[in-house]
């Protein structure tokens, strides 16, 4: 049986550090994956199943950091990311670091400073999935930085997820794309909870409602690549669907929720950006111009 010190280019070594539920995810890949695997974690108990399957356990950093030239990071924020891999000391030199921690584009940026500084080599990745997702074609896993150490374990990197694509040689940009995503899913969340509880509270089934509105409620979808190409041309002026005609509906929208004493926090910020825009001279611009009203002045 290969031991975690191996490496072949097929199937290189690699190091788990921290067991996490998501770490733990990431070395059960690796292993099905037939990759010789060492991994560390704080608390040594956590690595006994995987131990059964194969791993190797250090019982330091450094000895972790030593057996791959893959190094892979998964604990809870960048700065206990960066206190552990400095417990390596110079073992770093010559290795690939994935780190798979969340956390800010600047936090990300930062460790892939410091990491690049103690002559290793830094990928960031943002993991758009929970842990049972971890190996499925469809897990998405946006990385950045080194497109050297993206290409060299490519193969590898395919088993955490099919669909990891890399993004920029900024490591900082995979947790602005993660947050992105993660704010785009918690609008269309509340605003379609909102609406579940407009409909269940007039006895009507929130199943049917989406059934039926299937085609609307897709086409939504539809209509955000328009509103990024206007953002990024900083161009709102639009011949239809203006500011102006939205502010009715959101009006209603209001009224209705407060008929059927649903919370109106939601519909009502978005009545104040609109009437703030409108106000402003933009009654007759795209709804994308709104936002100019995300960003501090």
């Amino acid at each position: 049986m290969n031991t975690a010190s191996e490496h072949t280019d097929a199937q290189p070594a690699v190091t788990v550090i921290g067991l996490g539920e998501m770490g733990f995810a990431l070395a059960g890949a690796f292993l099905a994956g037939g990759h010789p695997t060492t991994v560390w974690n704080r608390t040594p108990e956590k690595a006994e199943s995987l131990v059964a399957k194969g791993a190797e356990r250090s019982a330091t950093v450094r000895d972790a950091v030593a057996a791959s030239p893959l190094v892979v990071v998964s604990v809870k924020g960048n700065a206990t990311a960066r206190a552990v891999l400095e417990s390596s000391g110079d073992a770093l030199s010559g290795r690939s670091v994935l780190n798979l921690t969340d956390g800010t584009s600047a936090e990300a940026r930062a460790v892939a400073e410091w990491v690049t500084g103690q002559g290793a080599r830094y990928l960031h990745g943002q993991i758009m999935t929970i842990a049972p997702g971890i190996g499925a074609a469809e897990t998405v896993i946006f990385y950045g930085g080194s497109d050297a150490v993206f290409e060299e374990f490519q193969p590898t990197l395919r088993l955490l997820g099919g669909r990891g694509t890399l993004i920029s040689a900024d490591a900082g940009v995979p947790a602005l794309y993660g947050m992105a995503v993660h704010g785009t899913m918690w609008g269309a969340l509340n605003g379609f909870l909102h609406a579940a509880a407009l409909l269940s509270g007039a006895g009507i089934e929130v199943k049917r409602f989406l059934d039926d509105a299937r085609p609307s409620v897709e086409a939504l979808l539809g209509f955000l690549p328009m509103l990024a190409d206007e953002v990024d041309r900083a161009e709102y002026a639009t011949p239809y669907g203006a500011l102006q005609h939205h502010r009715p509906s959101v009006e209603d929208l209001i009224r209705e929720s407060e008929a059927r004493n649903v919370d109106v926090a939601f519909p009502a910020y978005t009545l104040g950006l609109v009437n703030k825009a409108v106000e402003d001279g933009h009654a007759t611009d795209s709804y994308s111009r709104l936002i100019e009203y995300f960003r501090k002045r």
